[in-house]
Parts: C-alpha cells; structure tokens; sequence
C-alpha cells in the first residue's frame, strides 16, 4: 500500500468536521475496556466509562457496558450481545442545577477487521434498543476506526501507533441525526494483554459540540 493511503483515509474520516462549531468545551473521559477470550469462539466484554463535564470532579455520565461475543472468523468477525447501564448528570439549562438521568441498555453489534499492510482497520455496526427513565428509544452507530503502527509493521508488542476514528448516530425516530464522534490519539501496546491510548475527540450534535480528552486503556484478562 502506498504511504499517503492511511493520510487519504484520515481525510475521509474528517470530511464531515471540516465545519465543526466554534461553540465547544472541553471535557475529560477516562475509559477501560476489558476482554475475557473463553475459547476460540466465545468472549466476554466489560466497560467502565467515567465522562466529565471538565477535566475532573463534574461527572457527565458514568457508563458500564457488557456483553457476550460470538467469533464468525478467527479475529476477524464477531457478533456481540450486550446490556449498558448510563447515570446522566444533566445541566438545567444555563443553571448550575442538574437533574440525574437513567438508562437501561439493550445492544447487538458486529464487528469486522481488516488489515491492509501495516494499517488496521475496524467497522462495527451497533443496534441500540434504549430505555430512557419512561421513554424507549432506538440507535443505530456506525463506527470506523484507523490503527497505524510507528515503530514496528505490525501491532506486536511494545509498540506505539496512531489512532483515529469516526462513529455516526443515527435515531430511527425523528430528529435522525444524534450525534458524531471524531477521535485522534497516539497509543502504546505494551504486550498482548494491556494497551494504552491518550486522544482528543469532538462530539457534534445537531446545535453545538464539545471537546473531551480520552484516557484509554485496553485490558485482555
């Protein structure tokens, strides 16, 4: 592949921001993600996100998310039925008052890789069936994610890459447009079983967007 293939396809990615909102804060995510591989076929997923309004101590969400997975292909394919549990703090208005928010989660996803030379590459489409307080919604994500190694050619261990991705909300009701994520960081694998990434992403939704840092960990137990 040629050099300036990973570049063409960060432009894609980006192609939808080129217009992003002046109006943005800046807040802090701070993410684990956790795999349990059963067998060869069968693994489990656990997820613990604490979201801040600022850098720390103004909780937004807190999310935990599972599920069980099921591998069509060896590493490449993989089916996943999972259930989220979100604590919302909302902002009343322009005020300081907040009003806390709960959801319960139903999910179904697919995820398929792909490896191109040294770049990887990762679709997952996600089905969300979302219990909102009293009210029931449904999502659909598309999620494209860009992983560049530096210093090796591979994703092997101890190695540093570049990450990026791009995730699109769509609401099946009205108002179809949810919201879109962008996301640019440099990560570490330090062996198979623990990686890290430090990133920034921009959240748009249909008015205004904001800004958060990601600290991300990977851990396969």
């Amino acid at each position: 592949m040629k050099k300036n293939t990973f570049a063409a396809l960060l432009v894609l990615v980006m192609l939808p921001f080129l217009g992003i909102s002046q109006n943005s804060e800046l807040g802090n995510w701070i993410i684990v993600f956790g795999n349990k591989q059963l067998n060869s076929k069968w693994n489990l997923h656990a997820e613990v996100q604490y979201r801040n309004y600022d850098a720390i101590g103004d909780l937004e969400q807190l999310l935990l998310r599972t599920g069980i997975g099921y591998n069509l292909t060896e590493n490449n394919n993989n089916l996943l039925l999972g259930y989220g549990y979100i604590k919302s703090e909302n902002y009343i208005g322009q005020t300081e008052d907040k009003i806390n928010v709960n959801e319960h989660r139903i999910f179904q996803q697919f995820i398929t890789k792909q490896h191109q030379n040294r770049l990887n590459i990762t679709h997952r489409y996600r089905f969300e069936q979302r219990f909102v307080e009293d009210d029931f919604k449904m999502r659909l994500r598309y999620f494209l994610s860009l992983n560049y190694p530096l210093n090796h050619k591979n994703l092997e261990d101890k190695t540093w890459y570049l990450s990026s991705y791009n995730e699109l909300f769509i609401n099946t009701q009205k108002d179809l447009f949810d919201r879109n994520r962008i996301y640019f960081g440099t990560g570490y694998k330090l062996n198979n079983a623990v990686k890290f990434e430090l990133g920034w992403m921009n959240q748009i939704f249909s008015s205004d967007s904001r800004d958060q840092i990601n600290m991300i960990a990977f851990i396969n137990f």
